[in-house]
């Protein structure tokens, strides 16, 4: 009874998705510039791409945020370690 309650709640979060477009929030900042997104009632997954627009996140895109992300966090530690 459970499984099929909640396979209707994902019909009915997809089929709202479908109809009124999706409700994304930000799941994961990779830089200033660059975040992923998840939408809070299907789950679809998408990402900022080069020129700013939101793109679905493949699994390449999801490696190039991920290496992004550690050169980011890499440049930023140093830098602020030489200012101190």
């Amino acid at each position: 009874m459970k499984k099929v309650f909640s396979n209707y709640g994902s019909k009915l979060s997809s089929f709202c998705c479908s109809f009124f477009g999706h409700h994304y929030a930000v799941s994961k900042k990779v830089t200033l510039h660059i975040k992923e997104y998840k939408c809070i009632h299907c789950g679809k997954e998408v990402t900022t791409d080069v020129s700013g627009n939101l793109s679905m996140l493949t699994p390449e895109l999801q490696e190039i945020n991920n290496t992004l992300e550690r050169l980011y966090q890499k440049k930023h530690r140093t830098s602020t370690q030489q200012v101190a």
